[in-house]
């Protein structure tokens, strides 16, 4: 018996897709899975119990990649169809049963959307299945317990989302202090390759025997094992930032252009914390364009005290 899933080219909304996921091969372990999505979200799903086959889908003009992906599944039979993306892909394979998200109901978070569209409520948790060689890789790269882990994405796919990076160096000065929360603290500091140049002034203020940086270097299912190990992760919103949620370790996510009633961390370790400014007074006057933070009215204060609390929630 199949499952095609297909989810989306980002990885942020790929890790909340995962829930869906996590109740078909928890409730239906006889299915063997195929997953397709865009190249950057796929390494994810490396891991998936019952893996077949991960298809990518690097788009293509003319919706060429909807093309490419109906040649080479179009021969199966599918027990089960999966499309969070709300084309016409579903209709137009073999299958027994389809299910088609046909849009974003902006009323609620993504996880508890899609909860509703398979009818598991209250929803699951997302979840990213690494493999033992990934934990074995995660136990190098970090220092062994019991010295905590204080982890770090001060990047993101659109500068307006990025906290300053001065910040950043000053949250991890104060949370590392000797009267900080994570005193001496061994720092992991992870974003996408392309991100490295933007997180410099974090990566430096760090000694290099008291940090690990992960920008491309390995795998992102060893980048989760890495997160899994945190004691806190602080971050912009941003792919990593529900990355940490799903392995269900404490994630505080900053939030300012972007709307954290559907796209917070989700998960009962999770807080977030936003600017003064809200969504609409951000929106105002912001251009998805430029490439200034819209981030700038957010205090290191704010969110020390908000990281503190969720620290304290979480009895650590």
């Amino acid at each position: 018996m199949r499952l095609l899933f297909i989810t989306s080219n980002r990885l942020g909304d790929a890790v909340l897709s995962t829930s869906v996921l996590r109740h078909f091969i928890e409730t239906r372990p006889e299915l063997r899975i195929t997953v397709a999505c865009g190249p950057v979200a796929a390494p994810i799903f490396e891991a998936v119990p019952n893996l077949e086959r991960i298809i990518t889908m690097p788009k293509q003009k003319r919706g060429g990649h909807w093309w490419h992906l109906w040649k080479s599944v179009v021969s199966t039979w599918w027990d089960v169809i999966i499309d969070l993306r709300g084309s016409a892909t579903a209709f137009v394979l073999p299958g027994r049963k389809r299910i088609v998200l046909s849009g974003n109901d902006d009323s609620l978070h993504r996880v508890e959307q899609l909860g509703r569209l398979i009818g598991v409520l209250p929803p699951l948790m997302p979840h990213i299945w690494v493999g033992p060689d990934n934990v074995a890789e995660a136990n190098t790269l970090l220092p062994a317990a019991p010295r905590p882990v204080l982890a770090i994405g001060p990047t993101a796919n659109w500068p307006g989302k990025m906290w300053p990076v001065e910040r950043f160096v000053d949250l991890v000065k104060q949370l590392r202090a000797p009267d900080g929360v994570l005193p001496n603290a061994h720092v992991l500091i992870a974003g996408a390759p392309n991100e490295r140049d933007a997180a410099m002034p974090v990566i430096e203020c760090v000694a290099e025997t008291e940090r690990t940086v992960l920008f491309g270097e390995h795998s992102l299912l060893t980048v989760q094992a890495c997160l899994a190990r945190a004691s806190l992760y602080v971050g912009n919103d941003s792919g990593l930032m529900h990355m940490s949620a799903a392995a269900a370790v404490p994630t505080l996510g900053l939030f300012g252009p972007s709307r954290v009633e559907n796209y917070g961390p989700f998960g009962e370790m999770t807080a977030y914390v936003r600017t003064d400014r809200n969504y609409d007074e951000i929106w105002s006057t912001a251009n998805y364009r430029a490439q200034d933070s819209e981030m700038y009215d957010l205090a290191v204060e704010k969110v020390i005290s908000a990281a503190s609390e969720l620290l304290r929630r979480e009895g650590n």
